[in-house]
């Protein structure tokens, strides 16, 4: 492989927020994410969006996560199904960025409406967690990664490709370049370095710390990164959006354990500590 074209990011890509505007200025985004037992990553998700900026947030979630959602994060628009998911076509279309999967479970409501999703949006996509596992259960959804950006753990990219956590944890930039540059996506390979690639350009972060290693963290960061590429005013590119999302959140991580301790961070830790990094842009 020949050297890649490494590239770093700061706060500055940050454009300021112009004075006249509405909500609807720094985005909407549709989160396509949560099922039974699983409703935080749903509120996760959406208030790191929150908290990083984003002007609107909506839920598209099951019936049962309904009231614990609207009590935890009122801010945001709840919409529910059951069984019939022909809803999500309309949201998808009103949407300027997506996030799909945090929570979402493995049923087969949840293969629809990651299909859907894959196939109908036409706005910046994070993909994140279940939605990976379903596509690595189903393997002509690839196709539907172009322009995406995907955002697993070693443990859904072994699934993703077919090989072993060790073989992946071994050769971290290799694996997320190759996947990128093979599907045309952004590719955000977790790790304690988190490395973001397009299959050219690198980043390889150096914020966060093993504080952040709790349950809920990557909704965090699925949240992050969809409210950086939903702006209307000052959209990022998806490569930017990435880079400069995984930068954002493990600042916060950073700023939380400062606070808590390397041992007591809890997930909301994290996006409280967002609000932190966003406030010295």
């Amino acid at each position: 492989m020949k050297e890649q074209n490494f590239y770093s990011v700061n706060l500055k890509m940050m454009q300021k927020r112009p004075e006249r505007s509405n909500k609807f200025t720094f985005g909407k985004i549709l989160f396509v994410c949560g099922s039974y037992g699983m409703a935080g990553a749903s509120y996760l998700a959406a208030l790191a969006a929150y908290r990083t900026g984003a002007g609107l947030c909506e839920l598209y979630i099951p019936e049962e996560n309904r009231t614990i959602l609207q009590t935890l994060l009122p801010e945001a628009v709840v919409k529910t199904y059951t069984d019939n998911v022909t809803e999500l076509s309309s949201l998808i279309e009103k949407s300027d960025a997506i996030v799909v999967g945090c929570g979402l479970g493995k049923s087969r409501t949840s293969l629809e409406l990651v299909k859907m999703v894959l196939r109908e949006s036409n706005v910046p996509t994070v993909v994140d967690a279940d939605a990976l596992n379903l596509i690595s259960e189903h393997e002509t959804l690839k196709k539907h990664l172009k322009g995406k950006i995907i955002t697993p753990h070693f443990a859904e990219m072994a699934r993703l490709i077919g090989k072993e956590i060790g073989e992946i944890s071994g050769n971290t930039k290799a694996t997320c370049v190759e996947f990128a540059k093979k599907h045309g996506c952004i590719c955000v390979l977790k790790d304690h370095n988190t490395v973001v690639s397009d299959g050219s350009a690198v980043y390889i972060n150096e914020s966060g710390n093993s504080a952040m290693a709790k349950a809920g963290s990557g909704d965090l960061l699925a949240g992050v990164v969809g409210a950086l590429v939903a702006r209307r005013d000052a959209p990022l590119s998806p490569l930017d959006a990435a880079a400069l999302g995984v930068y954002i959140h493990g600042l916060a991580g950073d700023a939380a354990r400062d606070r808590l301790g390397e041992f007591s961070v809890l997930a909301r830790d994290i996006a409280d500590s967002i609000t932190r990094v966003m406030k010295n842009i």
